[in-house]
C-alpha cells in the first residue's frame, strides 16, 4: 500500500481528503498536523479524535511554533511588514514552515505522494507545492479538493455516504486562527465595499477604559512587556494578544494582489502582532540612521511580497535577513503605548541608544554641536551641485 502524508487540521475539506485518499485511492494515510500556534491543547485532543474516528493509518502532530518565531515572525518584526502597509501576514507565512516540517515527515516515513486540502482559487496552493517540489522534486502531490473542483456540499454528500458525523452547517466566516494573528474571510470580504461587522471578528470588544502599557525589546525582539521579562518573545507575543484584542485593536480589512493574479480581501484581527511591529518601527527610528532605515524600507517591501508569494527557500532571502539581523544591534528600549478601544497609540520610549540625545542640540531649538558659520558652509556645498545645474541650463526653477 503506498503512502501518503496529508497535511490535517480536521475541518471539512481535510476530512474529505482523508478518507477520498484512502476509500478511493488507495492510499494508507498518515494525517499530519503542523502547530504553530493557533492550536490549543484541547484542540489538538479534539482533531486526534477525530481522525481515529476515520480510521486512518496515523495522526501525528508537529510542533514547529519555535521554528515559525525563529524563520519568520522575528524577521517580519525587524522588517517592520505589513503587506500593503496593512496587513501583517499572519496565518499565511505559517505555510511556509507547515510545508517545511510536512516534507521532512514524508521523507522520514518514506511516503510515496504528500497531500493537502487547498482549492484552486487561493494563495496556500502555491505556498504549499512550491516547497514540496523544491525540498522533495520526485514526490507525487495530491490536492483532491482542487484536482476534483469539488463544491462543498459534494464533499458533505460525500461523507456523509461514508458515515462520518460531524457539523456540516455552513459558518458565514471562514476562520484561521495562529500566533501572529487570526484571517477572516467571507460574506463581506467577498465584495469591494462592505466591512466585517463586529460579531465577525473572534475577539469580542469588552476593555472601554484607556490602558498604558510598556514592551521592552532588545536587539529587536520582544523581550517584556508592563516590566516583566518572558524566557521566549512567543510568550510576551501571546500575553500581549490576551491584553490588547479585548479593545478591538488590530482589526481591519486588507486588499491585495494574490499569488495567482486575482484581487482578493481578507478581513483579519492581529492586536499583538500590529501593536508590535508599530512600536518597533518607532523604536528604530530613534536608535538608527536614516540611511539604515532607508534600505530597511526597501528590502522590507521585497521581503514581505516575497514571503507572502511562497519563494521563502529563495537565497535572497537569507540575504536580507542577515542584514535585518545586523541592523538590530541598537534596537533595545522600552516603547510605552495607550490602548483604547479600536485604537492605540505609541507615546515614546526609552533607549539608550536614542539618538534624540539632547547632548547634541534640540530640533528647531539650539544646537551644540556646530557653528552658525558651519551650517552656511554646509548649506552652500550641499546645494552646489543643483546651483551649477541651474546656472549652466539658465533656469529658473
Amino acid at each position: 500500500m503506498k503512502k501518503v502524508v496529508l497535511a490535517y487540521s480536521g475541518g471539512l475539506d481535510t476530512t474529505f481528503c482523508g478518507l477520498y485518499l484512502s476509500k478511493e485511492l488507495g492510499y494508507e494515510v498518515h494525517a499530519v498536523l503542523v502547530n504553530t500556534g493557533g492550536f490549543s491543547p484541547e484542540e489538538l485532543k479534539a482533531v486526534g479524535a477525530k481522525s481515529n474516528k476515520l480510521g486512518i493509518a496515523s495522526f501525528t502532530v508537529i510542533n514547529r511554533l519555535e521554528e515559525f518565531y525563529q524563520k519568520v515572525i522575528k524577521f517580519l518584526v525587524f522588517g517592520n511588514i505589513l503587506k500593503n502597509q496593512t496587513y501583517p501576514l499572519s496565518v499565511s507565512t505559517e505555510r511556509i514552515v507547515q510545508a517545511q516540517a510536512l516534507a521532512l515527515y514524508a521523507k522520514a516515513i518514506g511516503a510515496d505522494a504528500i497531500a493537502h486540502g487547498s482549492t484552486g482559487a487561493g494563495n496556500d496552493q502555491v505556498r504549499f507545492d512550491m516547497i514540496f517540489q523544491i525540498l522533495m522534486p520526485e514526490i507525487e502531490i495530491i490536492t483532491p479538493i482542487r484536482d476534483l473542483k469539488l463544491s462543498r456540499e459534494e464533499e458533505i454528500e460525500f461523507l456523509k455516504a461514508q458515515g462520518v458525523e460531524m457539523d456540516f452547517k455552513k459558518s458565514k466566516y471562514s476562520i484561521n486562527k495562529g500566533i501572529w494573528g487570526t484571517s477572516v474571510g467571507g460574506a463581506e470580504t467577498l465584495t469591494s465595499n462592505q466591512y466585517l461587522p463586529d460579531e465577525a471578528f473572534p475577539t469580542p470588544i469588552s476593555k472601554t477604559e484607556a490602558e498604558e502599557i510598556s514592551l521592552t525589546f532588545k536587539n529587536g525582539e520582544l523581550i517584556g512587556l508592563n516590566d516583566q521579562e518572558f524566557a521566549h518573545p512567543t510568550e510576551a507575543i501571546q500575553t500581549l494578544e490576551k491584553i490588547a484584542s479585548p479593545f478591538g485593536i488590530g482589526r481591519d480589512v486588507h486588499v491585495g494582489d494574490t499569488i495567482i493574479g486575482i484581487k482578493g480581501r481578507v478581513g483579519f484581527e492581529a492586536a499583538a502582532a500590529i501593536i508590535v511591529i508599530k512600536a518597533h518601527h518607532l523604536l528604530e527610528k530613534h536608535t538608527l540612521t536614516k540611511w539604515q532605515i532607508f534600505w530597511k524600507n526597501q528590502l522590507s517591501e521585497f521581503y514581505g511580497n516575497h514571503l507572502h508569494e511562497g519563494h521563502y527557500l529563495d537565497p535572497v532571502m537569507r540575504n536580507i535577513e542577515a542584514m535585518f539581523l545586523d541592523s538590530q544591534q541598537t534596537v533595545s528600549g522600552k516603547v510605552y503605548a495607550k490602548l483604547k478601544p479600536e485604537h492605540f497609540s505609541l507615546i515614546g520610549i526609552e533607549s539608550p541608544h536614542d539618538l534624540m540625545s539632547s547632548k547634541f542640540g534640540s530640533y528647531g531649538e539650539m544646537n551644540l554641536a556646530w557653528t552658525a558659520e558651519d551650517a552656511k558652509g554646509f548649506t552652500k556645498i550641499l546645494g552646489n551641485q543643483t546651483a551649477i545645474y541651474h546656472q549652466i541650463n539658465k533656469t529658473h526653477g
